[in-house]
């Protein structure tokens, strides 16, 4: 072997162990940050950039800080719209231009006047793909700030990765929010030095309401816009209890307080449903709704669930367990969220039969009725054409379901969840009876020249009849209606607020 071959032999020797001692480097982030960032595409470079950031930075807890954001960075998005004139333009305007919403909206009716049927344009787009690295690094450095400088100490690592941490709460347009929220509500922290945080709690609300409009019931947004962005909801000073329940988050993480929202997806007894926000010290989870007069009392009615908000995946949602499309489009498509009913409301693990349907299924779902529908709410496994539904509210009516082809299917009878036991609600054809329905308080007011129809539940409603009231009538009686069958009374002037009853044996009625 010539001198020549022996040194390239050697350089050959030489770079096979560079580029073995090199490849734990390419593979230097955890697995799902690398999964993440691979779908991140032409924005990697971004992401990267904070990861860097957080690499050199002198606290190693923000680069498991921006670890923990990418990993689940996948599941998030903003919704959010723009304006395009007739020939699909887009049209330049960002009410956050103005000093004021009053300001806001004079200049777009003007900017309506110019361009005659402008029309909003409805955008979705995953954080991954556009979020800037520059965004990310501010946010972990008024995250860790907020955090080390609260006037709450001892909050775990673990609840400010997700609860002050991220960057958004919902799907809400991304905008810089740190600053400005703990500047306007920096007397929250003195507050809490001076009477304590729980005692805080219902002076929050007060204060928010010198302000800011609680919207509920008042129609929603005409814009395509499900969620304010932070900066938005200081500038219009109005919304729902969504948008109320976002202020809630943006205030308390600023400050360095854990908060999230609650999602009552469904009300079990009302139509509907709610958001509210928990509250946190280093010890205890407080409720907390803006839209009670006790902020942070309990709930007054039964929920279908309660379901507080996480930033990252939940291992436990059925989102995590199968396919999206084997799910019924709902929350449940969802997977960062913890079922907490149980600290917001009686609970009990509920055992049922099913019916074998065509095609053997491995989930089964259970619904309760709100807004004259049956609302998909909650699944278990089926197993021997059994299911096991865990923490149902006591005092409810549900209904077990299979999700077939895109369609919600009756898997049993409904069930009443009692407070110690349970009864399956099945139509007795053998036995039938006269039901009268009278007047009663705020659950029924019999109107003249209205028409009141009476249905049982048998897989689907059936009509027992149909009666109009006269301006004297204060009372029908409907014949021959199956004894221990889910009855429903529905008006002619429904506005979708009917609640399904039972009857006992003494003619009584018990709505839910």
């Amino acid at each position: 072997m010539t001198h020549c071959q022996k040194r390239l032999k050697n350089a050959c020797k030489t770079l096979a162990i560079l580029l073995i001692s090199t490849l734990p480097m390419l593979a230097q982030h955890p697995n799902a940050v690398e999964q993440n960032l691979k779908k991140a595409g032409i924005n990697r470079t971004e992401l990267e950039k904070a990861i860097t950031y957080c690499q050199k930075a002198k606290d190693p807890l923000k680069l498991k800080a921006i670890y923990f954001l990418i990993a689940n960075m996948d599941i998030h998005t903003t919704a959010n719209y723009y304006w395009e004139n007739k020939g699909g333009q887009k049209i330049a305007y960002n009410e956050l231009d103005y000093p004021d919403f009053d300001q806001a909206a004079k200049a777009f009716e003007t900017i309506k006047e110019q361009n005659p049927g402008i029309e909003p344009k409805p955008i979705t787009y995953t954080d991954l793909e556009t979020i800037k690295g520059d965004y990310l690094i501010q946010n972990i450095d008024q995250a860790f700030a907020a955090w080390q400088n609260s006037v709450l100490k001892n909050v775990s690592f673990e609840n400010f990765c997700e609860y002050i941490l991220p960057y958004r709460v919902s799907v809400e347009p991304l905008q810089e929010w740190h600053t400005t929220y703990s500047q306007k509500f920096n007397w929250i922290t003195d507050k809490i030095q001076e009477v304590g945080f729980a005692q805080t709690l219902p002076y929050i609300k007060d204060e928010a309401n010198t302000w800011f409009k609680n919207s509920w019931g008042s129609g929603g947004r005409k814009e395509p816009l499900p969620r304010l962005g932070s900066m938005q909801l200081l500038l219009r000073k109005q919304g729902p209890c969504e948008d109320l329940a976002d202020l809630g988050v943006f205030t308390m993480r600023s400050l360095g307080i854990p908060a999230t929202v609650n999602s009552i997806p469904y009300w079990a007894t009302a139509t509907g449903g709610h958001l509210t926000n928990t509250f946190m010290d280093a010890q205890t989870a407080f409720p907390f709704d803006y839209g009670e007069k006790n902020a942070v009392g309990p709930l007054k009615r039964e929920p279908a669930k309660v379901l507080r908000i996480t930033y990252s995946k939940q291992a436990t949602t059925l989102a995590a367990k199968v396919s999206s499309d084997l799910i019924p489009e709902s929350f449940l498509r969802q997977q960062n969220y913890i079922d907490v009913t149980p600290d917001y409301w009686a609970t009990t693990t509920v055992k049922c039969a099913l019916r074998k349907p065509i095609v053997p299924q491995k989930i089964a779902y259970t619904a309760v009725f709100n807004g004259l529908k049956w609302r998909t709410y909650w699944w278990g496994d089926v197993i021997n054409n059994q299911v096991e539904f865990k923490n149902l509210c006591k005092k409810t009516i549900v209904l077990p379901q299979y999700y077939i082809d895109g369609k919600m299917i009756p898997a049993a009878a409904p069930l009443l969840i009692g407070e110690n036991e349970n009864k399956v609600l099945t139509p007795n054809y053998s036995q039938l009876q006269d039901i009268t329905i009278t007047s009663f308080g705020s659950y029924l007011l019999i109107k003249p020249n209205e028409t009141y129809k009476l249905y049982y539940w048998d897989n689907q409603w059936k009509l027992v009849s149909a009666q109009k009231a006269t301006p004297t009538t204060t009372s029908f009686i409907y014949e021959k209606v199956p004894k221990n069958a889910l009855l429903l009374l529905v008006a002619s002037d429904s506005k979708g607020y009917e609640r399904p009853f039972v009857v006992d044996e003494k003619g009584e009625r018990t709505w839910y």
